[in-house]
């Protein structure tokens, strides 16, 4: 199992709270693949933290956030969406 932390900034702040929310309720509902999701807004990022048996790099995971990202916010934005960390549990 893998625990993976991604970040996205560049979201306007109008729209943080709200995509955090919205994200963390598609991964509940439709990505049931990936375990213990949260979506939150830090700042000016997007926090995306989950679990998974089978991402050791986290790019899975950055591809499907990418996807809700581009679902959620509406504002065009120049962001940069990266891996934080993936680390394996025990």
């Amino acid at each position: 199992m893998f625990r993976i932390i991604l970040a996205c900034e560049g979201v306007a702040d109008s729209e943080g709270r709200e995509a955090a929310a919205d994200i963390t309720n598609e991964f509940a509902e439709h990505r049931q693949w990936h375990k213990n999701v949260k979506c939150a807004w830090k700042g000016n990022e997007l926090i995306l933290e989950a679990e998974n048996d089978f991402d050791e790099d986290g790019l899975a995971l950055q591809d499907e956030f990418s996807d809700c990202i581009s679902a959620y916010v509406m504002t065009p934005f120049d962001g940069r969406l990266r891996v934080v960390s993936v680390k394996k549990l025990e």
